[in-house]
């Protein structure tokens, strides 16, 4: 069978966008597969604080606030920052303060100077906390155990400077509720992968701890504070390093937070992740937009050819020998972290994430003004 000159290069570039895809699949993100989870300790070490910032978050701080508090770790403090919230944050801090004798309340007053979204309230948090390690959370969120801070507590490995933790949204009965829970999915997989491939490039707020005095002596958000969003990713680009960075994704140390309810606000959630992610450094830049386009022009590519009488059977065999693949890697990941369920619907959720990321991607051309709350 012969092919003509549009059929050989449509084929060509098929084959390339392939196996460019199958190194992120088998070269990256298979290492977190084979990632030998340890047991937590049974001791503890260091004391450290837990850094919350809040804004008019009363209602979920009464919800998951008091399981923090629970924690099985001796030594430990919890900061609060309520930035500038009017739905009576600061009464219930107040009352709680009364019953918890390590909640140390921080308070930003409207008109404060130099506010920038929740980096502000971050940098005023990391000041007030007592302890060199330093754990953070949002108020929205729930540690899966009470084990939580045995496994984010301050490493063995001195020179460690930034442990990356694993936050899963708790699951809600709509289509809206699994896209967002497959896209955390395949972003854990992909910053947890590359860490341990010796590429950290981001970390998430809702679970993560670092030193306090990495972030003073690199001059904490002062790069990026000109953008409300990053006070989480930005930090963990700028910082992170092979040497420094290690992962805890133990399910004792998962903690598990409110998603959107409402496509609109996921869409402004994912605008400004999209915000930060143009400050990373230029090769985190380059690997992630080509992962991204690889793995798009390879369903597109595929379904064009499909269309082609005599290639139509190469491309049907191209995307199913990649869809084993990915089959035989995905659904053990997604079981590893408390996505498990999902794996059934892999293959549907897989095609309608691309169709998302190019949708939010060409929607953050136009739209560009973002804010944290």
């Amino acid at each position: 069978m012969e092919f003509n000159i549009l059929e050989i290069c449509l084929l060509t570039a098929l084959c390339i966008c392939f196996f460019v895809h199958l190194y992120y699949v088998i070269g990256v993100h298979a290492k977190l597969v084979g990632y030998r989870i340890a047991d937590l300790p049974n001791s503890t070490s260091q004391p450290l604080s837990v850094v919350i910032c809040a804004r008019n978050e009363r209602e979920n701080l009464e919800k998951y606030l008091p399981s923090v508090f629970e924690q099985d770790y001796p030594n430990f403090e919890v900061v609060v920052v309520n930035d500038r919230s009017w739905d009576g944050t600061a009464d219930f801090l107040e009352t709680l303060q009364k019953k918890y004798s390590n909640l140390k309340v921080v308070h930003v007053a409207e008109g404060e100077k130099f506010i920038a979204g929740k980096k502000f309230a971050a940098t005023m948090g990391i000041k007030a906390a007592s302890h060199e390690w330093l754990v953070f959370t949002d108020a929205d969120c729930e540690p899966a155990t009470k084990n939580w801070l045995k496994g984010m507590q301050t490493p063995a490995d001195n020179q460690v400077d930034i442990l990356l933790g694993y936050s899963p949204y708790f699951k809600k009965r709509s289509l809206l509720n699994a896209l967002i829970r497959f896209e955390t999915f395949f972003t854990a997989v992909n910053y947890l992968s590359f860490a341990l491939k010796g590429m950290p490039y981001m970390g998430v707020g809702r679970n993560m701890a670092y030193k306090k005095s990495l972030f003073f002596k690199n001059k904490g958000f002062a790069a990026h504070m000109h953008i409300p969003s990053g006070d989480d990713d930005l930090f963990v680009n700028a910082n992170a390093t092979p040497v420094n960075t290690i992962i805890q994704i133990h399910k004792d140390t998962h903690v598990w937070s409110e998603p959107k309810n409402s496509f609109l606000s996921y869409l402004r959630q994912k605008k400004r992740h999209i915000g930060a992610g143009n400050l990373y450094k230029t090769k985190h830049k380059f690997i992630l937009s080509t992962q991204i386009a690889v793995q798009f022009f390879f369903y597109a590519l595929a379904i064009t050819l499909a269309c082609f009488p005599r290639t139509h059977f190469i491309a049907f065999g191209v995307f199913l020998f990649s869809l084993m693949v990915r089959c035989f890697v995905y659904p053990q990941l997604l079981k590893c972290l408390n996505y498990g369920e999902l794996r059934w619907w892999f293959p549907i959720l897989d095609i309608i994430l691309m169709a998302f990321l190019v949708f939010n991607a060409i929607l953050s051309i136009f739209v560009k003004k973002v804010q944290w709350k």
